[in-house]
C-alpha cells in the first residue's frame, strides 16, 4: 500500500555528489512541491565508523528516504535505518546500479511518479551474522547483500568448515566464502561465479570464492537453514586470520577457531520502486552496458 510521503529524509553521499548539487535540486524540487526535507551529507573523512546515519536523528514523521550515491550508499542506509523501517528510493550517482533505480538524468520525472504515488515497495530478505570470536559470542550483524570472510595476511587456501543446521556439510579449501541473500545475488556472488537469482526469492546463497578444487558450486539453501561457518587450521595445523564484512564494510578479524552464525534476519529492506520493468529487463540492460 503506498504512503502519502510529505516528509522526506534525503542521505547523501559526498563523494558522489560534491558541492551537494544533486541534492541542493532534489531538495528544492520536493520544496516547491510543498514537501519537507531533512538532509543528511555523510563526510567520509577516512575515519571508519559502523555507522554513518544514525536513525534516532531521523525525525520521527519522516515518510521516506533518499539515499543518493551508489548500490554501496544504500546499502549502508539500509543497514543505518533498518529500525526505522523507512522505504528508500536510491539515486544512482555512481557506475553501475541494481539497487539505486533512479539515475541522474531521470531526477524530476522520478520524484515526479513518487509524488503521485505511483510506486510500489518492495520488502527484502537480510542477514543476520553472529561472529564467536576467542569463545565469546559478540552482537549480532546485519547485511542486505552478503556477508564475505576473506583471507588476511600471507598468500594462502583457507580452510573453512561449513555446518547447516547443526549437520556437518563440507570443508572448504578457497580463498574465502560468502554468503548472499537474493539481492546480493548481483554483487560479489555473482563476480564469484554464483548464481544470479530473482530479488524475491526467499533463499540463502553460499559462494566460495576461488576454491582450490575442480568441483566447489555454490549451493542454494531454504531462507529457514542456519549456517555456521568455522575457520580452520592450514594443512600444517598452524593459525589462519580471516577477515569478515558486512555489506562490505564494519570488517572484523576472525582465526582459526573462531566461527559466525548466519541465518535469515528478522529485519527487511524496504524499496521503492518506481519501474514496472522487470528484474529480468532489468538484468538484460545492465548486462548490455
Amino acid at each position: 500500500m503506498e504512503i502519502k510521503m510529505e516528509h522526506f529524509f534525503i542521505i547523501t553521499n559526498e563523494n558522489k555528489d560534491p558541492g551537494s548539487e544533486v541534492t541542493g535540486q532534489i531538495t528544492r524540487f520536493l520544496e516547491n512541491a510543498g514537501k519537507r526535507c531533512s538532509v543528511r551529507v555523510n563526510r567520509m573523512d577516512g575515519q571508519e565508523t559502523e555507522r554513518y546515519t544514525d536513525s534516532a536523528r531521523i525525525p520521527e514523521d519522516v515518510d521516506g528516504v533518499l539515499v543518493l550515491g551508489g548500490d554501496g550508499t544504500l546499502l549502508q542506509a539500509a543497514r543505518d535505518t533498518m529500525d526505522r523501517k523507512l522505504p528508500l528510493l536510491g539515486v544512482n550517482l555512481g557506475t553501475l546500479g541494481y539497487l539505486a533505480e533512479v539515475e541522474r538524468g531521470n531526477i524530476e520525472d522520478a520524484l515526479k511518479q513518487l509524488l503521485s504515488g505511483e510506486y510500489t515497495i518492495e520488502e527484502r530478505m537480510m542477514l543476520t551474522g553472529r561472529v564467536e570470536k576467542n569463545g565469546r559470542w559478540m552482537p549480532d550483524e546485519y547485511a542486505l547483500n552478503d556477508i564475505v570472510l576473506t583471507r588476511k595476511g600471507p598468500l594462502q587456501i583457507i580452510h573453512f568448515d561449513i555446518t547447516v543446521n547443526g549437520q556437518f556439510l563440507n570443508r572448504y579449501g578457497a580463498d574465502g566464502l560468502l554468503v548472499a541473500t537474493p539481492t546480493g545475488s548481483t554483487g560479489y556472488n555473482m563476480s564469484a561465479g554464483g548464481p544470479i537469482v530473482e530479488p524475491g526469492a526467499k533463499i540463502l546463497l553460499m559462494t566460495p570464492i576461488c576454491p582450490h578444487t575442480l568441483h566447489s558450486r555454490s549451493i542454494v539453501l531454504a531462507s529457514e537453514d542456519e549456517i555456521v561457518i568455522g575457520v580452520g587450521a592450514d594443512r600444517d595445523g598452524r593459525r589462519q586470520t580471516v577477515e569478515v564484512a558486512f555489506d562490505g564494510g564494519h570488517n572484523m578479524e576472525l582465526s582459526t577457531g573462531d566461527r559466525i552464525r548466519i541465518r535469515r534476519s528478522d529485519q527487511v529492506t524496504r524499496i521503492i520502486k518506481l519501474s514496472r520493468v522487470s528484474f529480468l529487463e532489468v538484468l538484460h540492460k545492465k548486462m548490455e552496458d
